[in-house]
């Protein structure tokens, strides 16, 4: 029987950094357009990357095949 390669998910690799560590990083969202209503605080807290974690990350980690 032929081994079958695993194919990941293009579109989520796209979005999604894995660290060194091994941690998967995502960016916000909302931070793109309309930032006259946001405060400065907040716009900078858009810019930061996120840690996916939970169940999330579970699913992710396997449809990444990692």
């Amino acid at each position: 029987m032929k081994k079958t390669k695993l194919k990941i998910k293009k579109s989520i690799m796209r979005r999604i950094k894995i660290s060194k560590t091994g941690k998967l990083l995502r960016r916000r969202g909302f931070g793109r357009h309309l930032k006259a209503s946001k405060s400065k605080s907040r716009k900078r807290s858009l810019k930061q990357t996120v840690r996916i974690s939970g169940p999330l990350e579970k699913k992710l980690r396997q449809v990444l095949g990692v």
